[in-house]
């Protein structure tokens, strides 16, 4: 008699991933768990992606994944139609003929412990690490340690001039890079980060009374207001930059875990694809009237 486990299904993968990231976890707004696939469908091979795009999905194909396991909702918002000649309903039409499964792990991954702000810190080597930003007291997903964003301390201090090159080398490569705001000879000892969108974050930031703060798609004036109340430095990386480092992790734990095969995307899905420094102010031409 064979000694061998059988491979895992559909709502095997679902159950291991909800243990770690409970729906419960998930914000109001949020669309998490399995958006289609067969509960009894056998899983031998998972592929784990930031973003459901048809890029992801034909990588995914192509490498013979039974189940993509995303981050971001492919149906945050409600649709009336899945119809193959919509974006997203080519998607799913591809999926489900293909019998690939579908699910969802976004803000209760980002709220876990560990979870997609604990890979990013990882990236800087950050010790001592606590959340950014609590659940609300009472809340499904309050815990120990639990929380979205992290702060902790960076292994050597840094100038943010330093930190900005160091975050870019680290980071996954993207067109967009790292950019910074705050004086660039700033030494930095403590670092909050938080994957994704992050500026609704600032005043934790600051409360934190860290020397930087690291997320993505940081905005003009909030940024600049915040600078000016004397808050932490800044420094803005590609949200799929910020991400990406997560699913190493959710790799490793399913693999762990159920004991299935794992592809993880390095497809970089950041909309922006070409970045022009300007010039060094001291190269540029003095402005002539006449």
């Amino acid at each position: 008699m064979s000694t061998t486990a059988a491979p895992p299904t559909v709502a095997d993968v679902v159950a291991a991933l909800e243990r770690r990231y409970p729906r419960a976890w998930a914000e109001e707004w949020d669309r998490v768990g399995l958006v289609l696939g067969e509960p009894t469908t056998v899983v031998r091979r998972v592929a784990c992606v930031v973003d459901v795009v048809p890029e992801t999905v034909a990588e995914a194909l192509a490498a013979g994944a039974d189940m993509i396991v995303a981050h971001h909702p492919l149906l945050l918002r409600g649709v009336s139609s899945v119809a193959p000649t919509t974006y997203k309903g080519r998607i799913v039409h591809d999926l489900i003929r293909a019998d690939v499964a579908l699910y969802v792990a976004h803000t209760n991954a980002d709220v876990a412990d560990p979870g997609v702000s604990d890979a990013l810190a990882a990236r800087f080597g950050l010790t001592g690490l606590r959340p950014l930003h609590r659940p609300a007291p009472g809340s499904a997903a309050d815990g120990p340690g639990r929380g979205t964003g992290r702060i902790g301390e960076l292994p050597a201090p840094m100038t943010l001039a330093e930190l900005t090159r160091h975050a870019a080398a680290v980071l996954p490569a993207t067109a967009w890079g790292v950019r910074a705001a705050g004086d660039p000879e700033r030494v930095v000892r403590t670092l909050a980060v938080s994957g994704g969108a992050g500026d609704s974050f600032l005043a934790d930031a600051t409360a934190a009374g860290v020397d930087a703060f690291l997320t993505a798609d940081l905005r003009h004036h909030p940024a600049g207001e915040h600078l000016a109340a004397g808050g932490p430095a800044l420094l803005d990386a590609a949200h799929w930059a910020t991400e990406r480092p997560w699913l190493d992790d959710l790799a490793a734990h399913l693999r762990a875990d159920l004991g299935v095969e794992t592809v993880v995307s390095d497809l970089d899905t950041d909309p922006w694809t070409v970045h022009a420094a300007a010039p060094a102010l001291d190269d540029k031409e003095p402005h002539r009237e006449g």
